[in-house]
C-alpha cells in the first residue's frame, strides 16, 4: 500500500464528498425539471390538481404540519434523508417566501439535527479546503436548499424521528428516510 502524505488524503476525501453530494444535488435538480416539464403540459385525461392536495413530504408526517412549515417558515418539499452510505444526513427544503426563509441560511445560525430517540446531536462538518456542508447564500422562491450533517457513528438511521434547529427555526418530528424510499422516474 503507497503511503500518502495526510494533507492530501483530507483533500481528496473532501473533494469526493463534496463532489458526490454536487452530483445528488444536480440528479435531484434535474428530476424536479423533469416534475416540472411534465406538469406544465396538462392533459385531458387528468383533473387539475388543487394545492390543497398536495403529497406530504416523506419526512414530514403530517399535512397540518408540512402546512405550518409553508406559513410559518416559508418552506416545504422538506425532506431528511440518509446520504453517503448513512454517514451524512441531508436536510433539504424548498423555499416559497424568501423572506421567511432567511433564518434557514443565517450563517450565525449554527444548526443541530436532534436525534428524538436517545438525544444525539448533529452537527454540520467544516471541512478545511471546503467550508461547512449547506448552503447560505440569500434564499429565494422556488429555489431547493440543504445542509448535510456528520452521522460517524451511523447512529441516527432511516426511519428515526429527528428535529431539526437552526437558530429560532424548529422543526420536531420528521422522519429519516433512506435512499431507496423516493420513487423512481
Amino acid at each position: 500500500m503507497v503511503s500518502t502524505p495526510q494533507p492530501y488524503q483530507t483533500m481528496l476525501l473532501a473533494g469526493l464528498l463534496v463532489s458526490s453530494i454536487c452530483v445528488s444535488c444536480a440528479l435531484t435538480q434535474a428530476a424536479q425539471d423533469q416534475d416540472r416539464i411534465g406538469d406544465s403540459q396538462p392533459t385531458l385525461s387528468t383533473p387539475a390538481a388543487s394545492p390543497v392536495s398536495k403529497v406530504v413530504p416523506l419526512s414530514v408526517p403530517s399535512q397540518r404540519q408540512a402546512e405550518y412549515c409553508r406559513r410559518r417558515w416559508g418552506i416545504d418539499d422538506i425532506v431528511v434523508r440518509e446520504t453517503a452510505s448513512g454517514s451524512l444526513i441531508r436536510f433539504s427544503y424548498r423555499v416559497v417566501d424568501a423572506e421567511k426563509a432567511k433564518i434557514l441560511n443565517d450563517k450565525k445560525a449554527t444548526p443541530y439535527l436532534i436525534d428524538e430517540k436517545n438525544g444525539l446531536a448533529l452537527q454540520i462538518p467544516e471541512l478545511e479546503q471546503v467550508g461547512q456542508l449547506r448552503q447560505v447564500a440569500t434564499p429565494q422562491n422556488g429555489r431547493e436548499y440543504w445542509m448535510a450533517f456528520s452521522n460517524k457513528g451511523r447512529q441516527v438511521k432511516a426511519g428515526s424521528h429527528v428535529t431539526v434547529m437552526i437558530g429560532t427555526f424548529r422543526a420536531e418530528g420528521l422522519v429519516v428516510t433512506g435512499r431507496s424510499t423516493f420513487p423512481s422516474p
